[in-house]
C-alpha cells in the first residue's frame, strides 16, 4: 500500500488528539521534558515523514536551527526520524527561521523544519514545520502529524535500501544572504548611515551584521558571541534595553533587535526609545500604500494590535482585518483576502511579495530604505499617533477544569463591557495557546475607564474558577 492510501486508513482507524503537540507555533518546550524530547523528536521527524511523503520521487527535507545548545540533541533526533521513513536530509545548520522557509521552496524540498524556540530562554527548545511552498501548517496538517506521532508509525518505516541520506548544505546562509540583499532597491544603498544592530546571540549572528554592512552602512554589532547559553539572555527582541543603550552611547541612527530565530524585530530610534511595533506595521502599510504596492489595500493585523492603527490606516485609506494571534493565522488571513502585507504587534511582519513567514531582516531593510529616502531622523518617520492605553492582564486557571471562556454568563459580560467601550475602545480576552492562563486585554482612550473594566471581568472570572 502506498504512503499517502496507508495514511488515509490510519486515519480512520486511531483516534485523534489536538493540541497534545503543537501550541501556536508547532512544537515548543523545555528540553528533556515533554514534549520536547530527543525521543518525542525522533518520532515527529518519522511522523513528519509519513504525513509529506507521497510519490515514489526521493523526498527531501531541510533542517536549520538557532544556537541553543539542545540543537545538538533534537537536530539528530529528528534526521534519523526523517531518514528512517525515506527522507533525504538537508542539513543548513544556524540561519534564520525565514531562511528554513526561503530554502525549502527554492530547494523544491518537501518539508523545512526549524529547531529554534524563537524568544524564549536557552533551557526552551521547538519544532516549527513549513510546507514545500514555505507557508506553516494548517491545523489540520498538525492534527494528523500528532495522530501519527502516537500512532503506528512503524507502517511508515522504509525498506533498507530506501532510507533517507543526510547532506550538509554548506552554501545555506550565503543563500539567504543574497535572497534577502535582493528585497533592497539595487540603486541605493546605506551609506552614511549608522546602524547598531542586536542579534540576541541567536540564528543572525553571523548574516545580519554582514547583509547591512555590504549594502554600505556603518554596523555596530551586539549579541554576536553566542555559546549554546546566551540566547535571548539580556538581549534582542524582548529585552532592547542594551540596544538602547548602545544606540545613545555610539550615536547612531537607528536600532535594530532580533529575536533568537530572526523572524521578529524590534526598532530603537536614535533617542534610544523602543517603537512600537504597530508603528512599524503603519509606516511599511504607508510606502506600500503610496508606491500602489498594497494590494487590497488591505493589512492583516492580530487581535493585540492597537486600536489607533487601525484607526490611522484608516485614514491614509488603508483596511484592517484582525485574526487570531500567530503569524500563521495572519498569513492564513492575507492568502483568504489575497493582500501582501501583514504582521504582529511584537514584531512579525510578513511581506509575503518577498517572504512566506515573518522575516525581521526584510522588514528592517524597509525601514531603512525608507530612512534614508526621507532625510529624516528615525523618532521623526515613527511619529504618525498616540497609541491608546492598553493594559494586559492574566489569570491562571486550572487546566483540569472547563475552559471559563466558555461559560455563556461570562462571554455576555465580555460583550456587555465591549459594548461600554463602543468606538473608543475594545475588550478582548483570549486563552493562551501554550499555557494555562486566561489574557484580558483592554485599550481606550480614557484610562481609568478601562483600568476599571479590566478589574470587572478579572472579578468575573476569578470568582467563577474559584467556585
Amino acid at each position: 500500500m502506498e504512503s499517502s492510501q496507508l495514511l488515509k486508513t490510519l486515519k480512520k482507524k486511531f483516534p485523534r488528539v489536538m493540541n497534545k503537540y503543537f501550541g501556536t507555533d508547532g512544537i515548543r518546550g523545555q528540553v528533556n521534558k515533554f514534549p520536547m524530547t530527543a525521543e518525542i523528536a525522533l518520532k515527529v521527524g518519522m511522523a513528519i515523514g509519513a504525513r509529506f511523503i507521497d510519490g515514489n520521487h526521493r523526498h527531501r527535507v531541510v533542517i536549520g536551527k538557532d544556537t541553543r545548545l539542545s540543537g545538538y540533541v533534537i537536530e539528530p533526533a529528528l534526521t534519523a526520524g526523517l531518514a528512517a521513513v525515506g527522507m533525504d536530509v538537508f542539513l543548513v545548520g544556524p540561519v534564520p527561521t525565514p531562511a528554513v522557509a526561503m530554502l525549502t521552496k527554492s530547494m523544491r524540498a518537501d518539508i523545512g523544519i526549524m529547531i529554534s524556540a524563537s524568544h524564549n530562554p536557552y533551557c526552551d527548545n521547538g519544532i516549527k514545520i513549513f510546507k514545500r511552498d514555505g507557508s506553516k501548517l494548517s491545523d489540520e496538517a498538525q492534527l494528523e502529524i500528532e495522530n501519527l506521532i502516537d500512532g503506528n508509525i512503524q507502517y511508515f518505516l522504509a525498506k533498507p535500501q530506501n532510507l533517507g541520506r543526510v547532506t550538509r548544505l554548506e552554501d545555506a546562509s550565503n543563500r539567504y544572504l543574497e535572497f534577502v540583499k535582493n528585497s533592497f532597491p539595487k540603486e541605493r544603498d546605506l551609506a552614511g548611515l549608522k546602524i547598531v544592530i542586536d542579534c540576541a546571540n541567536g540564528a543572525a549572528y553571523k548574516i545580519a551584521p554582514q547583509i547591512f554592512w555590504e549594502l554600505g552602512a556603518k554596523v555596530i554589532a551586539i549579541g554576536v558571541s553566542p555559546n549554546g547559553f546566551n540566547i535571548n539572555e539580556d538581549c534582542g527582541s524582548t529585552k532592547p534595553k542594551l540596544l538602547s543603550e548602545k544606540v545613545l552611547q555610539e550615536k547612531a541612527d537607528i536600532g535594530i533587535a532580533l529575536d533568537g530565530d530572526a523572524d521578529r524585530l524590534v526598532i530603537v530610534d536614535e533617542r534610544g526609545e523602543v517603537v512600537s511595533g504597530d508603528k512599524i506595521i503603519a509606516i511599511i502599510a504607508e510606502i506600500l500604500h503610496e508606491k500602489g504596492e498594497l494590494k487590497m489595500d488591505t493589512v492583516a493585523i492580530t487581535q493585540m494590535s492597537n486600536l489607533a492603527l487601525e484607526n490611522y490606516l484608516s485614514y491614509i485609506g488603508v483596511s484592517t482585518i484582525r485574526t487570531k494571534v500567530g503569524d500563521r493565522y495572519v498569513i492564513e488571513a492575507m492568502k483568504k483576502v489575497g493582500c501582501n502585507f501583514g504582521g504582529e504587534q511584537s514584531g512579525h511582519i510578513i511581506l509575503s511579495d518577498y517572504c512566506t513567514t515573518g522575516d525581521g531582516l526584510i522588514a528592517a531593510l524597509k525601514i531603512v530604505h525608507f530612512l534614508i529616502k526621507s532625510k529624516k531622523k528615525t523618532s521623526e518617520i515613527f511619529d504618525i499617533f498616540e497609541l491608546y492605553p492598553q493594559i494586559l492582564k492574566n489569570i491562571k486557571y486550572n487546566k483540569s477544569k472547563k475552559n471559563p471562556l466558555e461559560d455563556q454568563d461570562i462571554q455576555n459580560f465580555i460583550k456587555q463591557q465591549d459594548d461600554n467601550l463602543g468606538e473608543d475602545g475594545r475588550v478582548f480576552v483570549r486563552k493562551s495557546g501554550t499555557e494555562n492562563l486566561i489574557r484580558i486585554l483592554v485599550e481606550g482612550k480614557n484610562q481609568d475607564k478601562i483600568k476599571k473594566i479590566v478589574e470587572l471581568i478579572v472579578e468575573k472570572i476569578e470568582k467563577l474558577t474559584s467556585s
